[in-house]
């Protein structure tokens, strides 16, 4: 069997069959999650704008209007969601696809519910399980609130506006507060498909600075871990 997952988190999933929402649903509050359930991207986007994200999606391929790869790459805009496929399509170059480009696995239909719950919780485990569950708008402090789907910073009331690389930036660091998130691990979640060097990354990180620090020299929010990675220094209120 596979441990209990921390409290709250929460697991948001997308698919147009309303069979396969209450089985998967059931299977993972069996296991201790909260499952919010929604049946296009379009609604799933909504949710998340209105509700904020979820430790981790589960997605279909193959829905109305909005493909679960169209989804993602909305997702991927403004975060850095760990995101599961589940579908029934099984074609060697789409799980390759999803996986290069979107995916942390991928889950072919039909699925057994206790191994669904497995692998879920082992993507969470491996993501540095997350401690906090985002709001639509996450307070940091009395100066600085971030609204990730809008990809916006208010700092001191002011909104800023956050570009989709400083978007997951933030939203990794956030989701990690208080602890070090190392320079290898930021390379490899926000180019993925990149031999990415840090010099690039130290760029993302000074722009982002001027953007939320009282004084980008001598930063409060974002730290520099010498020779480690960066550690977020304000946890989310």
């Amino acid at each position: 069997m596979f441990d209990s997952p921390p409290e709250s988190q929460r697991i948001l999933v997308v698919d147009d069959n309303t069979y396969t929402l209450r089985i998967v649903k059931h299977a993972l509050e069996m296991a201790g999650y909260e499952v919010t359930t929604a049946i296009s991207g379009e609604d799933a986007l909504k949710m998340i704008h209105r509700y904020g994200m979820p430790h981790l999606a589960l997605v279909d391929l193959h829905m109305p209007m909005m493909s679960g790869f169209e989804f993602c790459r909305e997702v991927r805009e403004f975060s850095d969601m760990p995101i599961i496929m589940l579908t029934a399509v099984n074609t060697e170059e789409t799980i390759i696809e999803g996986l290069e480009k979107y995916a942390e696995d991928y889950i072919v239909k039909p699925f057994n519910s206790e191994e669904l719950a497995a692998r879920v919780g082992r993507v969470l485990r491996r993501m540095s399980d997350y401690n906090y569950t985002l709001e639509s708008t996450t307070r940091i402090d009395e100066r600085l609130q971030v609204n990730f789907p809008n990809r916006e910073a208010i700092v001191d009331g002011e909104i800023v506006s956050l570009t989709p690389t400083e978007s997951k930036l933030l939203y990794i660091l956030v989701r990690n507060a208080g602890r070090i998130v190392t320079t290898d691990f930021l390379l490899n979640r926000i180019w993925p498909m990149q031999d990415a060097q840090e010099d690039r990354l130290h760029v993302h990180i000074h722009r982002l600075r001027r953007k939320i620090e009282t004084d980008h020299n001598e930063p409060t929010y974002i730290i520099a871990e010498r020779g480690t990675g960066y550690r977020f220094n304000v946890k989310p209120k």
